[in-house]
C-alpha cells in the first residue's frame, strides 16, 4: 500500500513501529511467519474489511458488557468464537491456547488494553475474561 493508503486505513497508528518488537517476540513461530506472508499481500480494501470486522466484533463485546451479560455466557462464547475465526481467517491459525494468551495480553499490555477501552470502559477485561471462560 502507498503511504496515503496506509493513512487512510490506519490513521495515526503506524504498524511498522511494532514490527521489530513483534518479530523479536514471535518471529520464530509459524503463526508469525504465516501472518507476515498473508498481510504482505493485503490491499487497502482487505485492510478496511479486516478493520470493519474487528470493529463489529468489539462492538458486539461492548454491547454484551453494557447489558451486563456475564463474560462466561453462551452469548459471549459466540463472540469469542467470532473473534478467533477472524484472527484465523486474516492472520494465522489461532488455536485455543494462542487465543487464551491473546486474551491475557489484552489486559497485561497497556497498548492492547487502551485499544479496547477506547470502545468501552472495562472492555479489555471483559474480552479477556470471555476468552478465558471459553476455554475452561
Amino acid at each position: 500500500m502507498t503511504n496515503e493508503e496506509m493513512l487512510d486505513v490506519f490513521g495515526d497508528f503506524n504498524p511498522a513501529e511494532y514490527e521489530a518488537e513483534a518479530e523479536e517476540r514471535w518471529g520464530d513461530s509459524d503463526a508469525y511467519r504465516r501472518s507476515a506472508r498473508r498481510t504482505a499481500s493485503y490491499s487497502k480494501a482487505d485492510w478496511l474489511d479486516i478493520k470493519g470486522e474487528a470493529a463489529e466484533i468489539n462492538a458486539a463485546f461492548a454491547e454484551l458488557l453494557g447489558r451486563g451479560t456475564p463474560a462466561d455466557s453462551d452469548e459471549a462464547a459466540t463472540i469469542v468464537d467470532r473473534h478467533r475465526a477472524h484472527i484465523t481467517t486474516w492472520f494465522y491459525d489461532c488455536s485455543p491456547e494462542i487465543h487464551a494468551g491473546l486474551g491475557s495480553m489484552y489486559v497485561d499490555d497497556g497498548r492492547f488494553a487502551a485499544h479496547f477501552e477506547a470502545d468501552a470502559e472495562g472492555l479489555a477485561r471483559y474480552v479477556s475474561e470471555a476468552i478465558a471462560a471459553r476455554y475452561r
